[in-house]
Formats: structure tokens, C-alpha cells, sequence
């Protein structure tokens, strides 16, 4: 696949696409991107088609039709389901792991007991079937515990319990989610969070620059659980020193372990870790780009994406290095009232974004769709304002300031994003 003029589809609708779209759009060796359902503000950017992430097999014909050199594959339901399996028996070059590669993210049960036999740092924890053994399983342990839903929970199958009436609301909560299949009780970590991704051809690795994503709804890390509310670029305490643990201790252990039992990985390989006074833990592994990490990393390359994507499906991820800005990123997300737990949708939604462009901030679409002419919500979290800046306080007024050339009815946003004091007590939250 080394050549110019190339094809890209990337499958996807949300706000990490939106960047990647915007970022392999940017390279000198792509001449056509297509997004897979893409949304509004990918327009201009790619070539959006009508076809659902989801759908495989008009995905893959989509493709071979078109003549796509590359599908890069955004969320964790197409891998879920197989889409890089679909792509490959068809010959077309895919970057994203295999549908049994990306069980490390879609089962959490077996994420742990993969990261048990291959030693790789995490909390210790039970799993449980019956949810009545997993309430006395709390109160014999006490608080606080984490209890986890088996499989996708976009985010919100995680709760962190303090007490123990927490814990068995927690089981309850989390064996709704469930629908019958098992329940993980994990020891709670604390420390500080960082999310740290790598993209890999199955053998070596490109680590990319860290990131800290702020998963709770209200400002301090309080509130519900979300997909995620901002994204700081780096990730504060994070060190050259610490990466090289990391990818030590961690990251290729993981590798390593995956292609030993049979499933070579290629793509991005996401570790959400707790920087632990024992070092750092496993809070959870992803098999994609994080959302919205994805938004504030890609801002920071200065290195053509291409490249390291195309490396990962030929295996020559070892001859590849990546080159950063100084300073900082963040990403700060505006929501739809109502989010998490019931987002109001179909409000107008106004941008600025020729104002937007002056004060230096990408604006992201993650939840939008026309109606007629109309730009209207049509998700939880409905756009990222970006900025970068020499600090993290630059960074940060940046964006809240590109915050000002957006407006919908209902919208809010966490106001501590990449400011002091946005970390209360780091406790783990998956």
C-alpha cells in the first residue's frame, strides 16, 4: 500500500471520526476520504454515505466498489461484530483488531482473566453470575468496590461504590446492564488516572502522547459516569520514564500475550490506566481510538497519520517514530440537557465556526445531524471545542472561549476542564 492518491473510508459518526477525518484529510498522500455514516461537520472534509457503521457487508461492498486503499474502523461496535475480519476476507487493508483481538475491550470478564494469566497489573476482583452472590460478596469485603457490566456500555457499565448500600445498588444497576450475563467486583484503585494508546501492528508499537479523560459528568470528577466530558493533552505527571514502564510492564506484555493465544492485533490499543503508589494498574484496556481523547491527541501530531496507520497493517510499525508539538491540548464537550441518563434531542444547534477558526479552535461534531437545513442535536454529546496552547492554561481558556460560538438550547459543559483543581480525589472509575 505504499503509494499516494489514496482511498481512505473511515466508519464512524462521532467526534473522534470527525478528527480523524480531519487529520488523514490533512496528508499529502490521500486524495479522497469517505465517512461511514460521517455527520455534518465532516462535510467538506470527506465524502459522508448513508451506510451505518454497523453494516458490514454494505460497508465492505461500499469499499470494494469505491476502490478504498484503507478502512480505519472509529468505534467499538463494528469491531465488536467483526468488521475487520469482513474487510481482511475480502483483501481489503483494514486497520482496526479482529472481532476476537478486540474482546479485550468488548468482554470485561475476559480482559481480566487475560490480564490474569499473562500477569499484566490490575485490580484483583471477582465475577460473578448471580448477583445475590455478588451483593454478599460486597458486604464481606466492604467499601469502597468497583462493579463492572460484562460487554459495551458505551462508557456507562462501571460504578464506583463507596459504602456498602453503594455496592448493592451498584450489582443492581449493573445486572440491568447485564441482562444476565456476569458481573465483575473489583478492589478500587487510587491514584492518578491516564488514558495511554499505542497504534500496533500485533508485533511492535507506536505510543502515541498521553491523555487524561475526564469521565465524570460535574466539574471535580463528581457525578455520573459519561463517555466522556473533555481531554487534556499530556496527561499531567505523565513522564518519558513512565512511558517506558508503561510499554515495558503493559504494553507489549499484552501483545505479546494476544498473538500467543492466537489473535495478532493491529490497531489502536488503548490501556485506561491508575497511576498507583505500586505503579501503574489496568483500569481497562479499548480497542480503538479513545473518544474524546482521539480529539485532543491528533492535534498534537505533527507526523503524518498515514504513515504509522499504513505501518500497522504491513507490520513495519518498528520502522516508524511520530513527532509532537510542544505545549498542550484540550478538548472540552458540549452536551445535550439531559445527558447521561435521558439527552434531549433535536434542538437547533448555532456555530460561529469563521470565529471559531480565528481564535485557534477546531470545533468537532459528535452528536449533530440536518434537519433540512437545520443543524440540529442528535446525541448526549453533541460537539468538542479544541484548542492547543504552549500551556495547558492556554490550551484551556482557548477552548472555553470557542465554547462561546456555539450555542443550543439546553447545552452544558464541565467548566474544569485543563484547569486546576479538575481532579478531586483520583479514584478508579473502571
Amino acid at each position: 500500500m505504499k503509494q499516494d492518491n489514496l482511498c481512505i473510508l473511515v466508519i464512524g459518526q462521532g467526534g473522534r471520526e470527525h478528527a480523524l477525518v480531519w487529520k488523514l484529510g490533512a496528508s499529502p498522500r490521500v486524495s479522497k476520504v469517505y465517512a461511514a455514516p460521517g455527520n455534518p461537520g465532516m462535510e467538506g472534509l470527506a465524502k459522508c454515505v448513508p451506510i451505518p457503521a454497523n453494516d458490514l457487508h454494505q460497508l465492505a461492498c461500499f469499499a470494494l466498489e469505491n476502490h478504498v486503499d484503507l478502512a480505519v474502523i472509529g468505534p467499538e461496535a463494528p469491531l465488536a461484530l467483526g468488521a475487520s475480519d469482513e474487510f481482511m476476507r475480502l483483501g481489503i487493508p483494514v486497520f482496526g483488531p479482529t472481532k476476537a483481538a478486540a474482546s479485550i475491550e468488548t468482554s470485561k470478564v475476559w480482559a481480566k482473566q487475560f490480564m490474569t494469566r499473562h500477569r499484566i497489573p490490575t485490580a484483583d476482583y471477582r465475577i460473578f453470575r448471580d448477583p445475590e452472590a455478588a451483593k454478599r460478596y460486597v458486604r464481606a469485603h466492604g467499601g469502597p468496590v468497583v462493579v463492572k457490566a460484562d460487554g459495551l456500555a458505551a462508557g456507562k457499565g462501571v460504578v464506583v461504590a463507596h459504602t456498602l448500600d453503594e455496592g448493592e445498588q451498584a450489582v443492581d444497576i449493573v445486572a440491568n446492564l447485564t441482562a444476565g450475563r456476569e458481573i465483575i467486583v473489583e478492589d478500587c484503585l487510587f491514584g492518578r488516572e491516564a488514558s495511554f494508546l499505542v497504534i500496533t501492528d500485533g508485533i511492535s508499537a507506536i505510543p502515541l502522547v498521553s491523555a487524561k479523560d475526564h469521565k465524570r459528568a460535574k466539574d471535580g470528577d463528581r457525578g455520573p459516569n459519561t463517555g466522556g466530558m473533555g481531554a487534556v493533552v499530556p496527561a499531567p505527571g505523565f513522564d518519558f520514564s513512565l512511558q517506558t514502564q508503561i510499554m515495558d510492564d503493559i504494553i507489549m506484555p499484552v501483545i505479546r500475550g494476544l498473538s500467543s493465544e492466537g489473535h495478532r492485533y493491529v490497531g489502536v490499543l488503548y490501556a485506561g490506566l491508575m497511576l498507583t503508589s505500586q505503579g501503574p494498574m489496568v483500569l481497562e484496556f479499548n480497542a480503538r481510538f479513545g473518544d474524546p481523547e482521539t480529539q485532543a491527541i491528533l492535534p498534537m501530531m505533527e507526523s503524518d497519520l498515514v504513515d504509522a496507520l499504513e505501518a500497522a497493517v504491513e507490520g513495519t510499525c518498528s520502522s516508524i517514530t511520530l513527532d509532537w508539538r510542544d505545549g498542550a491540548c484540550v478538548c472540552v464537550v458540549a452536551a445535550s440537557c439531559g445527558y447521561p441518563e435521558q439527552p434531549r434531542l433535536g434542538k437547533e444547534i448555532f456555530i460561529d465556526e469563521e470565529q471559531a477558526e480565528k481564535d485557534g479552535v477546531l470545533i468537532f461534531h459528535a452528536g449533530t445531524r440536518l434537519d433540512g437545513e437545520r443543524l440540529v442535536t442528535a446525541g448526549g454529546r453533541v460537539l468538542n471545542a479544541v484548542s492547543v496552547g504552549s500551556s495547558m492554561e492556554e490550551a484551556a481558556s482557548r477552548a472555553y472561549r470557542g465554547l462561546s460560538h456555539v450555542s443550543f438550547e439546553g447545552m452544558w459543559v464541565r467548566h474544569d476542564i485543563g484547569r486546576p483543581g479538575a481532579c478531586r480525589i483520583q479514584e478508579r472509575r473502571a
